[in-house]
């Protein structure tokens, strides 16, 4: 398939997720990808995290890192904001801290230079 992709670790390159995974990606200053599955390379906090400022000011949620080198890729949020409920528990990463394999053109690029295909959770 044309746009499919596997997201890895921007730390070590581990595989965390895939493109056929892909539920939104939100641009709103937080520039995510949103999966709704991810592999076992990815682990989470027990502890909840309470943001104290910018866009998760408010919201409680669990940090998602590399099992492999304990990078931070992102989170889950458990509770939120009206305009961020819609992420409620799926796995939202960091386009920042990720990289893209593209399967069609065998190239690895940074997240946040890559559009897939529209999707969005809101609608």
């Amino acid at each position: 398939p044309a746009d499919c992709a596997v997201f890895q670790c921007g730390g070590c390159w581990a595989v965390l997720g895939d493109s056929l995974h892909l539920c939104a990606q939100e641009e709103r200053g937080l520039g995510l990808l949103v999966c709704c599955r991810v592999t076992n390379d990815v682990t989470w906090e027990d502890s909840l995290m309470v943001g104290l400022e910018g866009a998760l000011l408010g919201c409680a949620y669990n940090v998602l890192s590399c099992r492999s080198c304990g990078f931070t890729v992102g989170f889950i949020l458990y509770s939120a904001s009206s305009d961020l409920a819609y992420l409620r528990g799926f796995f939202c990463f960091f386009k920042d801290s990720i990289l893209c394999y593209l399967l069609k053109n065998h190239m690895i690029i940074a997240a946040s230079r890559v559009n897939f295909p529209v999707v969005t959770l809101k609608e």
